[in-house]
C-alpha cells in the first residue's frame, strides 16, 4: 500500500494533472470547441440501432462505452474524492468532463481512423491499433495493450465486484463470497456471448439503469432545496481553497481537490486513457468524424451530468445533515446522503450500484478481449474470459483502499502512450 500511495501521489502530482488538463484544452481549441456541437452529437447518438452489418451501430458503440465507465466511479469514486479532495473536488471533476469531451472526440476520430480489421472481417481498433498502425510504434502498441488488460482486471473488474461487495454487505449482511460468485455467473453468462450479446444487452439496460438512479437523485435534491444553492456555492470556493488560504494550506488543500477531482472524473469517464475509442473502432460507420461525435456524448453522460448530480447530492447533504457522517468512511458518503431518500434508500443505492457494476464488468470485459486480441491473437480469448470472470470473484474479497490505489496507478500508465498518440497524429483529426 505504501509503495502504491507514493507511486500514485509522483504520478498524479501536479506534471501529470496539468498534462491531461492540458491536453483536454488543446484539442478543445485546436478543434474550435466540438463542445459546441452537443446537440447534434446527442442527436446523432440517438439514432436507431443497426447491428445487422459487420460491426456495431454508433449507438450500440455508445452503449458500450457508457456500461464500462457509468459505474461505481460515479457513485463511489465522487464520494472518495469529496472524502479526499474535499467538495472542491466536484469542480474538478466536473471541468475534467467538460473539457475531455474534446480529448474524447479526438482519441475516437484517430481510433476510426487507424483501425483494422481482424479474421472475421470484424473492424478492432483503439489507442494500440493507433499507434501500430498511425506512429508504426508496435512497441508502444504492446505495452497500451498490456496496460488496457491490466486496467480490465482491475479498473473494470475488481473495483466494481468489491464496491457491490461492500454495499452488499451494508444494506444486506450478504457474504463478499456469495457477492462475488454471483457476479462472476451473471456477467460470465453475457460475455461468453461475445461482442453482440455485450452490445445488445448495454443498450437496453444502460439508459433504463441511468435514468432510475437520476430520478432517485432528483428527489434527494429536492429533498436538500434550501441548502443547494450554499452546496454550489462551497463547492466553487473549495476548488480553489480560497478558505484554506486563509488558514495557511492553500497549496496542499488545492492539490488534493484538483489531485482527486481529476483522478476521479478520469477514472469514470476515462477521456485521457483512450478505451472509449476501443469500442468506438468497432462501429460499422466509415466516417470518423460521425463516431467521433457519438462516442463524445459518452464523457458528457458520464462526469458532466452524472458525476455533478452525486456530488451535488453528497455535498448538499453535508450540510443538510452533518450528523450523518459520523464514522462514515470515505468510500460512504454517497449511501449516507441516499439514506435519507424515502422507503429504503440503502437498498435503492445498493440496487443501482450493482446494476452499475455489472454494465460496468460487462462493457470493460470487451476492452480487455480486443487487448488480449491484439496482443495474442483470438486463440487467447477464451483463456482470458475464464480468467476475468475469476477475477469477478476474487475482487470481491480484495480491500478497497488497495483497489483504489492500484486503479488510480494503471490509470496513469495509460495515459501516457496515449496522450503521445495524440499530439503526434494531431494533423490528421478534423472537427
Amino acid at each position: 500500500m505504501t509503495l502504491l500511495q507514493r507511486c500514485n501521489d509522483l504520478l498524479w502530482g501536479f506534471p501529470l494533472l496539468f498534462l491531461l488538463l492540458g491536453t483536454h484544452i488543446y484539442f478543445t481549441i485546436k478543434l474550435r470547441f466540438p463542445q459546441k456541437n452537443l446537440l447534434y452529437a446527442l442527436k446523432l447518438s440517438l439514432g436507431r440501432a443497426d447491428n445487422t452489418g459487420s460491426g456495431l451501430s454508433p449507438f450500440s458503440a455508445l452503449a458500450t462505452t457508457l456500461a464500462a465507465t457509468l459505474g461505481t466511479g460515479n457513485i463511489i469514486g465522487v464520494s472518495t474524492a469529496v472524502a479526499l479532495g474535499g467538495p472542491g473536488a466536484i469542480f474538478w471533476c466536473w471541468i475534467t468532463g467538460i473539457l475531455g469531451m474534446a480529448t474524447a472526440y479526438s482519441e475516437c476520430y484517430l481510433s476510426v481512423l487507424f483501425r483494422s480489421r481482424n479474421t472475421a472481417g470484424v473492424y478492432v481498433g483503439g489507442p494500440m491499433y493507433v499507434l501500430k498502425n498511425g506512429l508504426h510504434n508496435n512497441f508502444l502498441g504492446t505495452l497500451y495493450a498490456l496496460c488496457t488488460l491490466a486496467a480490465a482486471f482491475g479498473v473494470g473488474c475488481t473495483t466494481q465486484a468489491n464496491s457491490v461487495t461492500q454495499a452488499a454487505q451494508a444494506s444486506f449482511r450478504l457474504s463478499p463470497h456469495l457477492v462475488g460468485i454471483a457476479l462472476a455467473l451473471l456477467t460470465g453468462a453475457v460475455i461468453i456471448g461475445g461482442v453482440r450479446s455485450i452490445a445488445s444487452l448495454c443498450e437496453r439496460t444502460v439508459p433504463a439503469i441511468s435514468f432510475v438512479y437520476l430520478f432517485g437523485c432528483a428527489l434527494l435534491l429536492v429533498l436538500y432545496r434550501n441548502v443547494l444553492p450554499a452546496a454550489c456555492l462551497l463547492i466553487l470556493r473549495d476548488a480553489f481553497s480560497f478558505g484554506a488560504v486563509a488558514g495557511g494550506v492553500g497549496g496542499a488543500a488545492l492539490q488534493h481537490a484538483v489531485r482527486y477531482g481529476i483522478a476521479r472524473g478520469l477514472f469514470t469517464n476515462e477521456a485521457g486513457i483512450g478505451t472509449a475509442a476501443i469500442a468506438a473502432a468497432a462501429s460499422h460507420t466509415e466516417e470518423p468524424r460521425i463516431q467521433a461525435y457519438v462516442s463524445m456524448t459518452a464523457v458528457f453522460w458520464d462526469t458532466v451530468v452524472m458525476c455533478l448530480v452525486t456530488g451535488l447530492v453528497i455535498v448538499s447533504n453535508m450540510l443538510y445533515d452533518p450528523a450523518s457522517l459520523a464514522g462514515v468512511p470515505e468510500t460512504g458518503l454517497t449511501a449516507a446522503a441516499f439514506a435519507h431518500l424515502p422507503y429504503a434508500g440503502d437498498a435503492f443505492l445498493t440496487v443501482s450500484l450493482a446494476a452499475f457494476a455489472v454494465t460496468t464488468l460487462i462493457g470493460w470485459s470487451y476492452f480487455g478481449e480486443k487487448a488480449t486480441e491484439y496482443l495474442v491473437g483470438p486463440k487467447g480469448i477464451p483463456l482470458y474470459k475464464l480468467a476475468y470472470i475469476l477475477m469477478i470473484y476474487l475482487g470481491a474479497i480484495i480491500p478497497m483502499r488497495l483497489v483504489w490505489e492500484s486503479t488510480d496507478l494503471i490509470n496513469a500508465l495509460m495515459v501516457l502512450p496515449n496522450v503521445l498518440a495524440l499530439y503526434c497524429l494531431r494533423r490528421y483529426i478534423k472537427p
